[in-house]
């Protein structure tokens, strides 16, 4: 993308990694915006000299400006800015969830504007910079190369959604990114409360191996006592398990127990006694 001024309103753990990415382009980082001492901290750490300054400071001297707020905030963000903005300037968002629709008040100035967010966890800290990701984008037509040229400028690949498809895309994300650390922690908790000094040296390995090759081989690379179809096992862990680690179990046991059955990985009889155990599981 041809190098811009750049103001990013929202310097949390994504915004001032991506104003980081934009000045090692080459891009002018204008200013950022952020009022908690952790911004603070995370712009001098990142960004050094880049001054912190209100979203409304921005607007009038910058060729690009990057909105990184919550989800919930954008629409309110965008409404208060939108009379601020001109023709011809770009406005980009970092929400998965949200497309080109939230940003209709500055499209209605005359500004570009799309969907611009980075399919990846972030720390906020220097270990994100050397990091790359697919980025999930929504743009006009006529601004697609530039988007995509922007998106080459942080490193990352594009993935074009449409405007229709944001929430699916960005509820696949939270399922199985944000879920797998609630997953991950429950099982980290039961070893822990068996004696394990290190659940994450016990469950690294396996984890690992097991993402490996669901990424590679989907519904093919499952194992464990659901796949073998054993009910008694199954039946064993529930009882060994409580709260909300025994209802997360339950509830991927089921869906589990479902998409083994439907790939042929267990025949009818093994799936209803499952279905059985785990139904009668759900109203306990």
């Amino acid at each position: 993308m041809q190098r811009s001024r750049v103001g990013v309103v929202g310097a949390g753990r994504v915004g001032a990694v991506l104003a980081a990415r934009l000045r090692a382009a080459g891009h002018e980082i204008v200013g950022v915006s952020g009022r908690s001492d952790a911004t603070r901290l995370r712009v001098a750490t990142l960004l050094g000299d880049i001054p912190l300054t209100t979203p409304e400071s921005l607007l009038p001297s910058v060729d690009l400006l990057v909105l990184a707020v919550p989800d919930d905030s954008l629409a309110e963000v965008a409404d208060r800015l939108a009379p601020l903005s001109r023709p011809g300037q770009y406005v980009v968002h970092t929400s998965g969830r949200h497309g080109r629709v939230v940003l209709a008040p500055f499209a209605d100035r005359g500004a570009r504007t799309a969907a611009v967010h980075p399919a990846m966890t972030f720390t906020g800290t220097e270990i994100d910079l050397d990091r790359t990701c697919v980025f999930g984008l929504t743009a006009a037509d006529e601004d697609r190369e530039a988007i995509a040229a922007f998106v080459a400028d942080l490193g990352g690949s594009p993935m074009w959604i449409a405007e229709s498809d944001r929430v699916a895309y960005h509820a696949a994300l939270a399922h199985g990114a944000n879920h797998l650390t609630t997953l991950v922690t429950q099982a980290m908790d039961v070893l822990r409360g068996i004696g394990a000094d290190d659940p994450a040296s016990v469950l690294r390995p396996l984890l690992g191996a097991a993402l490996d090759n669901t990424l590679a081989y989907g519904d093919a690379a499952l194992t464990g006592p659901v796949a073998r179809g054993d009910v008694d096992t199954v039946h064993a862990h529930l009882e060994a398990l409580d709260g909300d680690t025994r209802r997360t179990y339950r509830a991927l046991a089921e869906s589990t127990a479902e998409r083994a059955q439907v790939t042929g990985r267990i025949g009818a009889v093994p799936a209803r006694r499952l279905h059985e155990l785990l139904g009668e599981e759900s109203v306990r």
